[in-house]
């Protein structure tokens, strides 16, 4: 019996990596029934990161942290999932995510919600935390999640700075007396970028737009970064300290955490790996397929691993191997996106007929 591993990323904004796995799977069965289906969702961090961990990882507990505040100071439910081996997993968008906010405020919003979540999972016992950095509304360095974990932030009136990226300039005092620990087994940071913190590549000028920064609150929001820089000491030039305005950066300089590539350590949470070396067919995808899907992205990390076909909304650069795009089969971008299910069924029922074992 023929073995086929499911292993796609989340069309943002459509569909959740799962739901992704089992359109596709609908559409294998239909052609080949018999055959072993493995469904393994993945993630790089961002977005969808505990959907995938949960749906990959048996034993995995959802749990709630109750309400949070929102990027927005709006409440908003936190969640992080519970790992067998003790393991706390959070992602930085469930609760501090760009979707949440009701509307753009680049130099405002906080990270304050995650860091209710973490402190959660750390009152519940993790012995070690996982935080998939991505889809961040604020540019805060996560200045907001580390003051609920007791960091103190004080401008030159002895007051507590302002939430978000703007009150980072009027940092002149730092406290860190009341800082909770880390946990004994370390903390990781998941991400799919190696933006710097600072420059023109940095956490504000890449992504402050996307946020609702206009080019005047780019410049503010980098010197704000860059002053908190001289003021914490660490690396702002490290890859990855830039991740989701500048959380990368924070984590690693006040908690010494580790910033590592979110595909890969998705792909070793969920057992990807060891699901590829007993497959015949690897079947992955995402949204969009480009030249950045191969710099650290999932699709990138599953074609480097051996995947043998990618499904994807659109495609624009060559994948080494069997392809569809879901906006061909439709006839458009706009039709495939207005029932994505379908047309994941169609592809992974042409998957099976032109890529099965015979």
């Amino acid at each position: 019996m023929p073995t086929v591993v499911i292993a796609p990323d989340s069309f943002k904004g459509s569909l959740s990596a799962r739901e992704v796995a089992e359109a596709i799977a609908a559409g294998w069965r239909a052609v080949r029934p018999g055959d072993e289906l493995v469904l393994v969702p993945q993630a790089d961090g961002g977005e969808g990161t505990l959907d995938a961990v949960e749906a990959s990882v048996p034993g995995a507990v959802r749990c709630s942290a109750g309400s949070v505040t929102g990027p927005d100071g709006r409440p908003t439910p936190g969640e992080w999932l519970q790992l067998p081996d003790g393991t706390a997993v959070v992602e930085l968008a469930q609760p501090s995510g760009l979707p949440l906010m009701r509307e753009l405020d680049a130099l405002g919003a906080t990270t304050r919600g995650l860091g209710q979540v973490i402190r959660a999972a750390l009152e519940a016992g993790a012995t070690s935390l996982v935080i998939g950095l991505g889809g961040s509304a604020s540019t805060d360095a996560a200045a907001g999640a580390l003051a609920e974990l007791g960091l103190v932030l004080l401008d030159e009136q002895g007051e507590l700075v302002a939430d978000g990226g703007r009150g980072l300039a009027d940092v002149v005092d730092v406290h860190r007396d009341a800082l909770i620990p880390p946990p004994a087994g370390g903390v990781t940071l998941l991400t799919d970028v190696t933006a710097p913190l600072l420059g023109p590549s940095g956490a504000a000028a890449v992504f402050g737009p996307q946020k609702g920064a206009t080019p005047a609150q780019v410049a503010q929001l980098d010197a704000a970064l860059a002053h908190l820089a001289e003021m914490l000491g660490g690396d702002p030039d490290a890859a990855g300290s830039g991740a989701a305005g500048g959380a990368g950066y924070g984590f690693a300089t006040v908690w010494g955490a580790t910033i590592v590539s979110g595909a890969d350590r998705l792909a070793e949470l969920s057992g990807l790996r060891a699901a590829i070396d007993r497959a015949d067919v690897v079947l992955t995808g995402e949204g969009r397929f480009d030249e950045q899907s191969l710099t650290g992205k999932v699709v990138g990390s599953i074609l480097a691993l051996g995947a043998t076909g990618v499904i994807a909304g659109q495609v624009t650069a060559p994948t080494g191997v069997w392809t569809a795009s879901l906006t061909d089969l439709a006839g458009s971008a706009e039709a495939s996106m207005a029932d994505p299910a379908r047309w994941l069924r169609v592809a992974g029922a042409n998957a099976a007929r032109d890529l099965s074992p015979r």
